[in-house]
């Protein structure tokens, strides 16, 4: 594997806690492909992440498995091994380094002030609240940070995190001159955040009770079909397909997810559908969406298969990731003088 000097870093990871959604697809995977063009990229994959929630799953939990799921969805998505990196966090230790550096140069305040942790809390009503669900930022800090990142890919709904990790990247660099790279952060105009197909003013998520808000890559395809043709439209009587987040929430989010997988624009896709019912736009979305997606399962199955193959590739991964966060860390150790 060889990489351009001259290409920047482009760094994006995904927990292998559950299987992916729509929503993961539209805001970040569906542009992986053509990401590798222009960037030399990493793909993590954040067990580390997981576990939080993976010690509290089923014992027949196979965790190892559930990596091997997340290997086969990125090449299935458009990731070329032979041109970028796909490696598992665990298994690279300089990760958990960093992660207790950075701890030192990060406020309690500012990671009380997260609004996914305080989600979670609310959630949890303030019971086993623990720690990693508190530094998860942190970790995710050492993640970019330790691969010189010039450019994350992430949702809508990580942009605070990435925040707080360009606040840390800035806060070491005032005191130890411009060690790390100050990422910058890549998301969509439309798709970076896909709603609740049943609940349009929330998140579509893999973890939500109502199966019926949430499109999973691995869904039985005319069970697809059937969610997006029972999806919330609105109650507007004039029913126009347009773009407006405020008073049409359910059509703004089916355009949405509509624009992401075909790249057409959303103004063309109003006037392609302007004399449309709502039904036939519904059909037109279904069958996008039916063709990607069982697109991707065929490549995701042909890999799976191949365990040995996927395990080479990790092993790979695993190689050159620690090779280039091994030169960072020991930069970094040699300014704070260990």
């Amino acid at each position: 594997m060889k990489f351009s000097k001259e290409k920047e870093i482009m760094f994006t990871g995904i927990q292998p806690s559950g299987s992916l959604t729509l929503g993961n697809y539209c805001g970040t995977m569906c542009n992986w492909y053509n990401l590798q063009k222009k960037y030399k990229c990493f793909f993590c994959i954040s067990d580390l992440h997981a576990l939080n929630t993976i010690q509290k799953a089923s014992k027949k939990y196979k965790f190892f498995d559930k990596i091997l799921d997340l290997v086969a969805l990125y090449l299935s998505c458009g990731v070329n091994p032979k041109k970028s990196i796909i490696f598992v966090q665990s298994q690279v230790h300089t990760h958990s380094q960093l992660y207790w550096i950075l701890s030192n140069f990060t406020y309690f305040g500012e990671l009380s002030r997260m609004t996914q942790f305080k989600k979670k809390k609310e959630l949890l009503n303030n019971k086993e609240i623990d720690l990693a669900l508190f530094c998860y930022p942190v970790l995710m800090a050492a993640d970019i940070l330790l691969y010189k990142t010039n450019f994350v890919s992430i949702g809508l709904d990580q942009k605070q995190h990435l925040e707080l990790v360009q606040n840390i990247a800035y806060r070491f660099n005032r005191i130890y001159k411009d060690i790390f790279v100050i990422p910058k952060i890549l998301i969509k105009s439309i798709g970076s955040k896909i709603m609740a197909l049943q609940e349009p003013k929330k998140k579509m998520s893999k973890s939500d009770v109502n199966i019926k808000n949430t499109i999973f890559l691995l869904d039985n395809i005319d069970l697809i079909r059937l969610k997006l043709q029972k999806s919330l439209t609105d109650s507007d009587k004039s029913a126009k397909i347009i773009y407006d987040t405020r008073k049409k929430p359910g059509i703004s989010n089916l355009l949405s997810i509509f624009s992401s997988i075909t790249k057409k624009t959303i103004f063309n896709l109003e006037n392609e559908f302007k004399y449309t019912k709502y039904s036939i736009f519904k059909k037109n979305l279904s069958d996008v969406v039916c063709d990607t997606i069982s697109n991707i399962q065929k490549s995701y199955f042909y890999f799976r298969k191949n365990k040995d193959y996927l395990i080479d590739i990790i092993n790979l991964g695993k190689k050159y990731a620690l090779n280039d966060s091994l030169k960072n860390l020991f930069k970094i150790y040699k300014k704070l003088g260990f």
